[in-house]
């Protein structure tokens, strides 16, 4: 009993020092910028309904190719322009951030939870189960992203659940290799040993012990990863593979935009710009979380 209540002691500790690593985080300048436009993302793709002016799926012929509001026959009632079908870009650009918005976080969810658990029983388990698990892992890295994704896409049939299931089947890999390389550290420590001492079963001390000291790994992958499933999705919308119309997509606004850029240039430049912003304000607040949640952000400093 000695064993595991130093065991659970020492787990907790490795979890109590989050605030300190958020605190150095704030200390070394927090992004607040990203954070900003990713609190704005997804609040616009929350209040999608009350926010849009227009029904996104529906436009008005006679208003065809209307340009924004500040140009020359602009009018305030499409701030942003008009397409090709006289639908309100700005509505069919708050209605794709909840697409974006949607399918990223759902594909974070399903390839986290499956690659992290693969990694971490591969990581602790060893032996052949960690053969098996690695050598399907390197299989999988192998293969192209998007071009696998591409690939089961054309298999499976194009739509929004389609699409949170091939790019979690792309995706998972990632969480499986690095939470596995987290895991062969951590398996090694004192309070795992104890824990094993303790009595405790492999299945509870992956879950008590193994996970609670590798998720912030897992939290900084998946925010690294949302900017990527993000441009993953529109790269398969654009490709006409994804999200299908008349559902609006930042990538099929693009691909819709390329035939008519010279006389509607603002339809493919405010897809882009968000396309652009969110995934940046994404790639930089996974590296402050980084910094912030990584054990050896100091040391490397």
């Amino acid at each position: 009993m000695n064993g595991s209540s130093a065991a659970n002691s020492r787990s907790a500790s490795v979890i109590l020092t989050l605030p300190s690593r958020l605190a150095f985080m704030r200390a070394q300048g927090f992004p607040t910028i990203p954070i900003a436009i990713l609190l704005g993302v997804l609040l616009t793709a929350i209040f999608a309904n009350v926010i849009a002016p227009h029904n996104p799926e529906v436009g008005v012929l006679g208003d065809r190719f209307r340009p924004p509001a500040w140009q020359t026959n602009g009018t305030i009632d499409h701030l942003l322009g008009t397409d090709h079908l006289g639908r309100d870009v700005l509505s069919r650009l708050i209605f794709g951030a909840r697409i974006s918005v949607i399918v990223g976080l759902m594909v974070i969810i399903v390839a986290g939870v499956v690659g992290t658990g693969l990694g971490i029983i591969s990581g602790y388990m060893g032996r052949w189960v960690d053969q098996v698990i690695m050598r399907l892992t390197d299989a999988w890295l192998a293969l192209p992203a998007l071009t696998f994704a591409i690939f089961l896409a054309a298999i499976i049939g194009p739509s929004a659940t389609n699409i949170v299931i091939i790019l979690a089947l792309v995706y998972w890999t990632r969480y499986a290799r690095v939470i596995r390389g987290e895991v062969l550290s951590v398996r090694e420590r004192d309070f795992v040993r104890l824990a094993v001492v303790a009595g405790c079963s492999k299945w509870k001390i992956m879950r008590k012990h193994i996970l609670p000291n590798v998720i912030n790994s897992a939290i900084v992958l998946a925010t690294l990863q949302l900017g990527q499933v993000i441009i993953a999705e529109a790269a398969l919308s654009f490709l006409g593979v994804g999200v299908q119309p008349p559902n609006p997509s930042w990538g099929a606004m693009l691909a819709d935009a390329t035939d008519i850029f010279d006389s509607a240039w603002w339809y493919m430049v405010f897809p882009g710009a968000a396309l652009l912003l969110t995934v940046l304000a994404f790639n930089l607040l996974g590296d402050g979380l980084q910094d912030a949640l990584n054990p050896r952000a100091g040391r490397n400093d």
